[in-house]
This record gives C-alpha cells, sequence and structure tokens, in this order.
C-alpha cells in the first residue's frame, strides 16, 4: 500500500517536475502581455476601432471638392442607298446617289464638383463618425480591460487549485503514516483489523481526492493557456511571487479602507468607465444622426467647373476645347415622407441610445456595489477561515494524540482529520477569493488602462 501511494504521488507530480526541467515559466504579467497580444476578442475590437476610423476619414473628405477625368471614343457610320430611278423623258433618272460615311468623335473631360451647402449634413456627418471612432476605441479599451480581469481570475485560480492539490497530498502522507503506524499495532496486537480496514478506506478515499484535484489543476491551466492564446499542450509552471495564500492583516486593512466609500467609487466608476463613455458617445452620434436626417428637409448649392477637349481626328483634339463652371441649387420640396420616415428613425434611434446610457449608468452602480459586498464577504470569509484552520489543526492533534494513547476511536480522528483538511482548503479558497474580489472592484471601477 505504501508504495502505491508513493507511485501515485510521483504521477500527479510528474507533469509539474517536466515542465519545471524544461524551464517553461507564467507569471501573471507575462500572461497579460500575451493575452493582449494574442487574445481573439482584442483582436476583433481593434479591427471594428480601424473600421471606424476609417469612417472618419471618408467623412472629413466630404469637405473636400471631388474630381473626376473621363475620355471616350465614339464611331458613327452611315450607308445610303440610291434613290428608286423615274422616267424622265425616255430616260431613266435617279434623285440622289449612293453612298457611305464614317464620322469618329474623340474626347476628354475633366470635372470639379464642390458641395457648398447641403443642410449641414456634411457636419453631422462627421460628428457622427468622430463619435463613432472614439465610441469603438472606448469598446477596445472596455474589452482589453475584460480580458485582463478573465486572464487574472484564470490564473488566480490555477494558482489556488495548485495549492489544494498540495494539501490533498499533505493528507494523503499523513493518512498513508497514520495507516502504517495501525498496521504496526495490528500486528502486536494492539489495534483491532476493522481500524486497518477503515483506514485503508480513508486512503483510498483520499488517493482519489487528489486525482479528481489533480485534474481540476490541469484543466485551470489548459484554460488559462487558451484565454491568453497558448498551445494548451505546452506545460508551463504557473507561478507569481507577488500573489500568496497568506494575506497580512496590514493588506486587508488598507484594502477595506481604500474601498470603502461606495457613492464616490460609483462617481469615479462613471467617470472613467470605457463602457460608459461608449455609450455616451453613441448618444452623441445618434443626436448627429437626427440632424442628417433633418438634412433633407433644407435646400443643397454645389458648384461645378468643367473643362473638355474633342475633335474628330485624334491628333487634333486639342483644337476644340470648352470650359463650364456654375452653380446648381436643389430643394426637395415633396419626396413622398421619405425623408419624414428618415427623421423619426432618426429620433428613435436617439432615444435608444438615451435608454442604453441611463441603463449603462445603472449597471455600473450595481456592479460598483456588488464587487464591494463580494470584497467585504471575502475579507470576512478569509478571517474566519484563519480561525477555523487553527482550531482544526488544534482539534486534529489532540484526536491523533488521544488514538494513539488509546483514549479516542480511529472514527474521531478521521472526522478531526476530514476538518482540517476543509479547513485548510477553505483557507485557500478564502485567500485566493479575496485576490479575485480585490481586483474584481479595480475592474469595475475601469480606472485601469492596458
Amino acid at each position: 500500500m505504501r508504495i502505491h501511494v508513493e507511485v501515485l504521488l510521483v504521477l500527479v507530480m510528474f507533469p509539474l517536475a517536466l515542465a519545471m526541467s524544461q524551464g517553461k515559466s507564467l507569471t501573471l504579467d507575462q500572461a497579460v502581455t500575451i493575452a493582449l497580444e494574442r487574445n481573439l476578442s482584442i483582436a476583433q475590437a481593434q479591427n471594428n476601432v480601424a473600421a471606424a476610423q476609417s469612417g472618419v476619414l471618408s467623412a472629413y473628405g466630404t469637405y473636400l471638392p471631388s474630381l473626376s477625368a473621363s475620355a471616350g471614343w465614339s464611331r458613327y457610320q452611315n450607308q445610303q442607298p440610291a434613290s428608286t430611278p423615274i422616267n424622265v423623258g425616255g430616260y431613266q433618272l435617279t434623285s440622289g446617289t449612293s453612298g457611305f460615311s464614317v464620322n469618329n468623335s474623340f474626347r476628354a473631360d475633366l470635372s470639379l464638383n464642390y458641395t457648398i451647402f447641403d443642410g449641414f449634413a456634411r457636419e453631422a456627418s462627421f460628428n457622427k463618425a468622430t463619435s463613432g471612432a472614439v465610441s469603438a476605441e472606448q469598446n477596445s479599451l472596455r474589452t482589453r480591460q475584460a480580458i485582463v480581469f478573465q486572464v487574472q481570475s484564470s490564473f488566480v485560480n490555477v494558482l489556488r487549485n495548485e495549492q489544494l492539490v498540495k494539501v490533498n497530498e499533505e493528507n494523503l502522507r499523513r493518512d498513508q503514516r497514520q495507516l502504517d503506524r495501525i498496521v504496526e499495532s495490528n500486528r502486536v496486537g494492539a489495534l483491532s483489523l476493522a481500524d486497518v480496514y477503515r483506514q485503508q478506506s480513508q486512503v483510498a478515499s483520499d488517493e482519489l481526492a487528489l486525482i479528481t484535484q489533480q485534474n481540476s489543476f490541469d484543466k485551470s491551466k489548459a484554460d488559462l493557456l487558451a484565454l491568453i492564446g497558448l498551445d494548451v499542450m505546452d506545460d508551463y509552471v504557473i507561478s507569481d511571487p507577488t500573489i500568496s495564500p497568506e494575506i497580512s492583516q496590514g493588506t486587508l486593512d488598507s484594502t477595506t479602507t481604500r474601498y470603502s466609500n461606495a457613492s464616490q467609487l460609483t462617481s469615479r466608476a462613471l467617470t472613467a468607465r470605457p463602457d460608459y463613455k461608449s455609450a455616451n458617445e453613441t448618444l452623441q452620434s445618434s443626436e448627429s444622426g437626427v440632424t442628417v436626417a433633418k438634412s433633407n428637409y433644407m435646400p443643397s448649392v454645389n458648384a461645378f467647373a468643367g473643362y473638355g477637349i474633342s475633335n474628330p481626328e485624334l491628333k487634333y483634339i486639342n483644337d476644340n476645347r470648352s470650359l463650364s463652371w456654375g452653380l446648381n441649387f436643389r430643394w426637395s420640396l415633396f419626396d413622398g415622407f421619405a425623408t419624414n420616415q428618415q427623421v423619426q428613425t432618426a429620433e428613435a434611434t436617439r432615444r435608444t441610445a438615451e435608454i442604453s446610457l441611463v441603463q449603462t449608468a445603472l449597471n455600473i452602480s450595481v456592479d460598483v456595489k456588488k464587487a464591494l459586498l463580494d470584497l467585504d464577504a471575502a475579507r470576512k470569509q478569509y478571517d474566519v477561515s484563519l480561525k477555523a484552520l487553527v482550531s482544526a489543526t488544534e482539534d486534529r492533534k489532540i484526536a491523533e494524540e488521544r488514538y494513539n494513547l488509546g483514549a479516542g476511536t480511529l472514527l474521531d480522528l478521521l472526522v478531526a482529520n476530514a476538518n482540517l483538511v476543509n479547513a485548510e482548503a477553505q483557507k485557500i479558497n478564502a485567500a485566493y477569493g479575496f485576490v479575485v474580489a480585490k481586483r474584481n472592484v479595480d475592474f469595475v471601477l475601469g480606472e485601469i488602462t492596458y
């Protein structure tokens, strides 16, 4: 049985030892940097920014005149038959003659157009495109923040699972040592065979728990590597000295003080959150859309100029030249209520953007409130877990001493040992839960940029 447990521990620890021998390590900062470069959601957000910025350039182009050039050649061919013969004084005469004619035409034109006034549609379109670009940039920034927080949470989850593996490993070793003592005591007749079987069952249960926890650890590493864009088939040592399962009292107190004013934090979040800024830019864009729609009610004025050359023969094309310029005035007096429909649609879009902005502000306030509640609960859970661990450690020690002296039962020892394992796991979960809760507050505030 002893050999079986040692083999199990070797199999469990082999992947970690292999990764360490290969020298592949990954810290939190490295994971974040890689994710910002390779994550597909971030890449898609950047594509949206590039598309929106091209719209700004297009809108800026409407302030510039348009210039176009054209050239062409045409051929006109005519064939005419002779007229029907007539008899005049005994002579056959024809009126007209048959013939075949060809005319060529070569031309080249250059035209210039400039919009002088279009009912402020040009200005509104530029503002709309600018707001859209800013909105896309803010959405991209929020996407980066969200991915970074996901990486942080996933990274901490890997560390948590690794610590839980160590807890299960130590528990298996402890129960194996206890089994060895029980077997020796049974051999000399000090303990019953029932205790041996009961302890063997406990060791087997510990082995199963270790295998299950190791599997959770391996899967959490795979999730992290997939999130940041690395090959999940590679082995990495996930570690970071800045994240520890031991949290000092000073850190707990300073964190509580820093995030104590919920109203102030909500105001800060509304000022810093990129998604709120994006919603505000979307509202401004929709307001410009209303102006664009209403511009059809107003007249438009365009200036134009043209220059052309033409001739039946290409080599003399410069002989015939023409130059024209002028103004065009256009005002649509009635368009079958098409403009009215466009205005109503634009107004509805604007009202939707207003509602979305209000909803975003509400969501942010809820996010801040929940994050602060989670942080407070994580702080309390960690304090309680420390007390529970001290109590469970002493209880297990007493139960072991009583059992070794024959004053207690093996069942009492198993219960005390199970309580200790649970207390150790709860302490680890509470510690890393506090780390995640603190980073979640930073995320909902939206003040950290990457």
